[in-house]
């Protein structure tokens, strides 16, 4: 950060994203698509930059060609300046072997962290929807003298057995206990129906996280873990706080929008966040210009609606075409949805067609799929289910490329 405290951000980004296939068939889960036009790495890093933490290292490993390419292609620093936005890629830098886990990924990149002599290490996960100020929980690890801080976020404690929990102490800060995906953890003290879900994003003093890493690594019993190892690790020592996310504000938010994030690990999650991008006063608007969410932009022409088309409620991005008729969706570059053709809650990625008088409700179709003239998704779901991935919520999803039956 420009005039302060200089911030290494290395954003963990080589999970396999098995839930959310089969999008991740062919892609990092970083690299999915998400609102048309953006990936889900771009939402990390876009908090990041605009906090003034100008260089990055992004930890890559599963299927990470396309991940690697929109990094390079679309976040491009001043290196008068020095400042850089790099795909590393696993290197088996201490032995012949892959990343055992997020602390083992760091471990075998900690050549990152010596070149930069950071005081602070911003360490991120790459799959998740938000707006974060990262400066206002660097500024409370500063103050308390922390080890550790760990952004969290209130869920409902239904949701605990789906995050790392965390049980501050009396002072509300100080972390008492850390529970990677308990099924039955206490509540938060007078809300006892809620607790504090960790939401992937650490800041560590240099000094704690490079010690923390080479204890972890002599442990034979260990899960090589951020969250299952690292973390009851220095709570364990007293090193560990938590940040509550609530207390962030970003600029050019509207109360509606303060404090939403969203763990996209599944189809339905992931389907539900575009649905919040929809109302004509969003849950979480892609249009922020004082905290823009960065990303590339191709040549494309704007938009077309023609023909008698109608779209409602719905993100439209630069390329489409559109002469049916279009219903809260999210249309990615380059789709084209031809006469009669009805397209309804749904998400059509890159290049999708869906042809004259066919139908889409309820699905997420990945690029290149041709939906054909008079074809039905969503109609009928013993048929769906037969032919596609559904989800438990009822979401129809097609790979990229995928035939429609």
């Amino acid at each position: 950060m420009r005039g302060g405290p200089s911030v290494l951000g290395i954003v963990l980004a080589g999970g396999e994203g098995k839930r959310l296939m089969p999008l991740t068939a062919d892609r990092a889960k970083p690299a999915v698509t998400f609102g048309g036009t953006y990936r889900l790495v771009d939402f990390v890093l876009s908090s990041l930059v605009n906090a003034d933490v100008l260089r990055i290292c992004v930890l890559t490993q599963y299927k990470s060609h396309s991940l690697d390419r929109h990094i390079s292609t679309t976040w491009r620093m001043s290196s008068l300046l020095g400042n850089y936005v790099t795909p590393v890629p696993a290197q088996q830098r201490l032995g012949p072997r892959w990343y055992l886990g997020s602390a083992d990924a760091i471990l075998q990149s900690l050549n990152l962290v010596h070149d930069e002599q950071p005081d602070y290490v911003a360490v991120f996960g790459a799959d998740h929807v938000y707006r974060m100020d990262p400066r206002q929980m660097l500024a409370q690890h500063i103050d308390n003298g922390a080890g550790v801080t760990v952004a969290g976020i209130k869920v409902p404690r239904a949701e605990a057995s789906a995050f790392g929990i965390i049980t501050p102490g009396s002072d509300g800060t100080q972390v008492e206990r850390f529970l990677e995906k308990p099924t039955d953890p206490p509540g938060l003290p007078g809300d006892p129906d809620r607790v504090f879900a960790s939401m992937g994003n650490y800041l560590f003093s240099t000094k704690v996280l490079v010690d923390a890493l080479h204890r972890d690594a002599e442990d034979p019993h260990s899960v090589h873990d951020m969250g299952g190892s690292i973390l009851p690790m220095l709570t364990a020592r007293g090193q560990a706080q938590v940040y509550d996310f609530d207390e962030n504000h970003v600029p050019g938010e509207t109360s509606v929008q303060h404090g939403y994030w969203r763990d996209v690990g599944t189809l339905d999650a992931y389907y539900d966040a575009h649905m919040d991008l929809l109302s004509d006063r969003p849950a979480f608007s892609l249009d922020n210009r004082r905290w823009p969410i960065y990303t590339h932009a191709g040549p494309l022409p704007p938009a077309r609606i023609v023909a008698g088309g109608i779209a409602s409620e719905s993100v439209i991005s630069p390329g489409c075409v559109i002469r049916g008729q279009v219903s809260r969706s999210v249309l990615s570059p380059g789709v084209v949805v031809a006469e009669g053709a009805v397209v309804q809650g749904s998400v059509l990625h890159d290049n999708v067609r869906v042809g004259r008088g066919a139908i889409v409700r309820g699905a997420i179709l990945d690029k290149n799929v041709d939906v054909p003239p008079g074809a039905a998704i969503g109609v009928n779901p013993e048929r769906d289910r037969e032919f596609y991935t559904v989800s438990g919520n009822g979401v129809i999803a097609l790979g990229k490329g995928q035939p429609v039956r």
